[in-house]
């Protein structure tokens, strides 16, 4: 879809009220694109965790302009069905990340922290 103004416009016309009454909830599922303008800001919000993480954000429900007593659910799902036709959980999103060496590159620090370490028998 786009503009988070569309999908509040989207939202008017599915329950009413006015486009501000939806507007917050649209530009939070999109404030991703601070980080990186393009199509892969979605992977950190628009999966059905995301719905969730919208729903602890503004609460069960929503109550438009008009009086109306609107899921908040229902918007998050709304919102990601116009932008990629179904909702993806986060792991469809990581199975599409390509493993780098580098983002497997942990480094113990327990020994250098932990007063109480055991140190491994050396290798014969």
């Amino acid at each position: 879809m786009g503009h988070c103004y569309h999908h509040a416009l989207s939202s008017v016309r599915k329950w009413g009220g006015s486009a501000e009454d939806y507007l917050p909830l649209h530009q939070w599922f999109d404030e991703s694109k601070a980080i990186t303008a393009d199509f892969r800001h979605r992977a950190l919000r628009h999966h059905a965790e995301g719905i969730f993480m919208l729903e602890r954000f503004f609460g069960a429900t929503i109550t438009v302009s008009s009086g109306r007593v609107v899921p908040v659910r229902l918007i998050g799902e709304q919102h990601i069905l116009e932008d990629l036709g179904f909702i993806p959980s986060f792991a469809d999103w990581v199975r599409c990340i390509r493993p780098q060496p580098w983002m497997g590159r942990a480094q113990p620090i327990h020994k250098l922290v932990d007063p109480f370490a055991i140190e491994s028998p050396p290798a014969s």
